[in-house]
């Protein structure tokens, strides 16, 4: 259920983001652009409906999506960035919020903002982050949609840890994980190595 994608416009993307000197402006750009990418290899497992449409020529049978079947989860705050590029795939899906904190002592999720539309367990979900660490955000975020009646759930992140990855597996093995790289693990810190350092601060000029 790991996707790592493989494409040589997504590396050469994912190495300006790596790179300390990358300025936030550039970042930010290039996080949506990789969520563009991965949004496109995770669609191949998206189902589509026939329907009717005429041509100038004549009238021909034709698969659509049904973009209002999608509700985009973006796990606050670095994943802001990734929701505007499923957007640009997706612009009628819903978006919903989920704000997580790791606590500085225990290093464990706390929530403080879950919003949702209605009926989440009728919607096909993609929650996004850009990284993918310990697994313990996500893995809690992914613990609130499914209590809340989400059935169907695609997880988009542009790096990921094994540590994390492993995480996702033991609690939610249903949930597909699609990723631009997986690195090498996790520092002392709980920092991905070699990573791209802070998301969230590089996203927003914080650091």
């Amino acid at each position: 259920m790991v996707h790592e994608v493989k494409n040589p416009i997504i590396a050469s993307k994912l190495a300006q983001l790596r790179n300390k000197n990358t300025p936030s402006k550039d970042f930010r750009e290039l996080v949506e652009e990789i969520a563009i990418f991965l949004t496109y290899e995770a669609a191949k497992k998206f189902e589509t409906h026939e329907i009717t449409i005429e041509t100038p020529l004549k009238s021909c049978r034709a698969e659509i999506l049904d973009e209002k079947s999608f509700l985009i989860v973006p796990i606050l705050r670095a994943g802001l960035a990734m929701s505007n590029g499923v957007l640009k795939i997706l612009p009628n899906a819903s978006i919903g919020h989920i704000g997580l904190y790791r606590d500085e002592k225990t290093f464990k999720p706390i929530e403080y903002l879950f919003k949702m539309p209605p009926h989440i367990e009728e919607k096909i979900i993609i929650a996004v982050d850009p990284m993918l660490a310990t697994g313990g955000s996500a893995s809690a975020a992914l613990d609130l949609l499914k209590s809340h009646g989400a059935k169907k759930i695609f997880f988009l992140n542009i790096i990921s840890a094994p540590q994390g990855i492993k995480k996702i597996a033991e609690n939610h093995s249903d949930v597909e994980i699609y990723t631009a790289a997986i690195d090498e693990g996790l520092n002392n810190h709980f920092y991905i190595v070699p990573g791209l350092g802070d998301a969230g601060d590089r996203i927003f000029n914080t650091f």
